[in-house]
């Protein structure tokens, strides 16, 4: 059972790392290009809705830096 979870936890890292790939590739091809794919809107409507969320918003950003920051 151990290693089961092992591996899940495991691939489940390996699958975050490539998607904060994916995101930093696309804010690049953003800047570049226009922002074709709408990468650089949507990283802004989601700060947004941080940022309307007030102090749950808050809190919820700080749980997020937190728990990256622990891997």
């Amino acid at each position: 059972m151990k290693n089961a979870l092992d591996f899940i936890n495991k691939w489940l890292g390996e699958l975050t790392e490539i998607l904060k790939s994916l995101i930093v590739v696309g804010v690049i091809v953003g800047i570049l290009f226009d922002d074709f794919f709408g990468v650089i809107g949507g990283i802004g409507r989601v700060v947004g809705q941080f940022g309307d969320g007030g102090l749950a918003g808050l809190l919820a950003l700080m749980i997020i830096y937190l728990w990256y920051q622990k891997k």
